[in-house]
């Protein structure tokens, strides 16, 4: 299949002047219902796939090959730009290699990098733990370098922020920007201020994560920060988990289809 076009249209919201929620999307359905919707983009999150492909929590039990296979159904399925989180990509710089590889095969639009250390060490209560930032730019360089299509965008993702406070943000954010990645995806940033700052810190495009909420929601002002995605989290899958649970739960009490919840 040809990628091209829908790389084209992931790197025009990058490039443009307006800030897109994506859709987040776990299998080619709810993919193919994003695109009718005419959102701009989606986005696979690990945490969504885990659940989706395991029944698991995000513990960093999915592999590689089991995210690649899931991300290449969507991709048959639907021409919506995918943005897939690349976690840590499944080990260290060769990994990370390895991870941009696959993915790229599969034509997807865009995936994240991120500098935490993953999975966490057993027993390990600190909560988020980060590579060192040499360590984090060293993946960075390694996922530009895997790439083959120039029209892919390779974006950097830090929760800096949750850890080390903003400074820490920013100053792993530039050194991920001085290794040439085409957008920072920046976690627990959700305040109006720190947002204006890093609108004057960096020269690439911003990407946010949260639920959509307070001043995550409002696009007019993210849009004029230079932020490009914003996340609105990913209750699409919850809910359908919901609507299955109580479907089924009415079906094994006998009520006819057409009673129970989302029936026919």
């Amino acid at each position: 299949m040809k990628w091209k076009n829908r790389r084209q249209n992931f790197r025009s919201i990058l490039n443009g002047d307006i800030c897109v929620h994506p859709a987040s999307v776990f299998d080619p359905i709810s993919a193919r219902i994003a695109e009718d919707l005419k959102f701009e983009c989606g986005i696979l999150a690990g945490s969504v796939a885990s659940m989706a492909i395991l029944g698991a929590p995000d513990l960093v039990l999915i592999t590689l090959s089991e995210l690649t296979e899931q991300a290449h159904r969507i991709n048959r399925a639907s021409e919506i730009p995918l943005l897939v989180d690349g976690d840590h990509g499944y080990g260290n710089a060769l990994n990370v290699y390895r991870t941009v590889e696959e993915l790229e095969t599969v034509g997807i639009s865009a995936l994240t990098i991120e500098d935490t250390a993953l999975p966490q060490s057993s027993g390990n209560t600190g909560g988020v733990k980060l590579l060192s930032i040499e360590e984090g730019t060293g993946k960075m360089e390694a996922a530009l370098s895997a790439r083959k299509d120039s029209s892919l965008a390779i974006i950097g993702r830090t929760s800096a922020a949750l850890t080390g406070g903003l400074e820490e943000a920013i100053r792993r954010g530039r050194a991920y920007e001085s290794a040439g990645v085409d957008a920072m995806f920046f976690v627990g940033i959700s305040d109006a201020e720190e947002i204006k700052l890093l609108a004057t810190e960096f020269n690439i495009p911003l990407l946010l994560g949260g639920n959509g909420s307070g001043i995550l929601g409002d696009r007019n002002f993210l849009q004029s920060q230079n932020v490009r995605i914003s996340l609105q989290g990913h209750s699409p899958f919850l809910a359908s988990v919901n609507v299955i649970y109580e479907t089924l739960k009415s079906l094994r009490h006998e009520t006819p289809p057409k009673e129970s919840v989302g029936g026919s």
